[in-house]
C-alpha cells in the first residue's frame, strides 16, 4: 500500500497550495474529502457484500450437511421399521391390533369467546368505584352546580 507519512502529506499540501492557489484550495480539499468518503463507503459495501456471500455459502454447506444427516436418520428409521414389520409379520392380526393405539378424536374447532366489553366495564364493584371517585350516575349540569355550591347558613338578624 501507500506509505504516506506526515512529511509526504505536508509536501503534497505545499505543492497543492502552489499549484491550485489559496482561493480554490478549500473547495478542492472539500471535494477530495467527499470523493474519498464515497470511495471508502463503496469499499466497505463491497467488503460487506463479500462477507455476506461467504456466510451464505457456509450456511448452504451447513444446510446440506444437516439434510444429509436427516436423510441418514430417516433411512435408519425406515430400515428399523421394516425389520420390525418382518419380525412381527408371522404373528396374528389380533396381536397387532391390540398393540396399536386407538385413535384420539380430533381437537374441538376454535370458537371466538365473543365477550361483551360492556359487561366487563360493569363488572367493577361498587365499593371500588366509590373509593376511587368513579361516577356511577350521570348528573345534569344544574344538579352538579347545586351539589357543589357552598352552603351558607342564613343568619336571622
Amino acid at each position: 500500500m501507500l506509505d504516506l507519512g506526515i512529511e509526504k502529506l505536508a509536501l503534497i499540501g505545499v505543492v497543492a497550495l502552489i499549484v491550485i492557489g489559496p482561493e480554490k484550495l478549500p473547495r478542492v480539499a472539500r471535494t477530495v474529502g467527499t470523493l474519498l468518503g464515497k470511495a471508502q463507503r463503496y469499499v466497505n459495501d463491497v467488503k460487506a457484500e463479500v462477507n455476506r456471500s461467504m456466510e451464505l455459502d457456509e450456511l448452504r454447506k451447513m444446510k446440506t450437511t444437516v439434510e444429509d444427516a436427516a436423510r441418514d436418520v430417516e433411512h435408519s428409521i425406515h430400515t428399523g421399521a421394516s425389520d420390525f414389520e418382518k419380525q412381527f409379520s408371522g404373528t396374528s392380526g389380533e396381536t397387532l391390533s391390540a398393540l396399536a393405539e386407538p385413535e384420539a378424536p380430533p381437537p374441538p374447532e376454535y370458537r371466538h369467546p365473543r365477550k361483551n366489553w360492556r359487561l366487563k366495564q360493569g363488572a367493577t364493584p361498587q365499593w371500588y368505584k366509590a373509593r376511587n371517585g368513579v361516577r356511577t350516575k350521570a348528573l345534569s349540569g344544574a344538579a352538579r352546580v347545586a351539589r357543589f355550591r357552598p352552603h351558607t347558613i342564613n343568619k336571622i338578624t
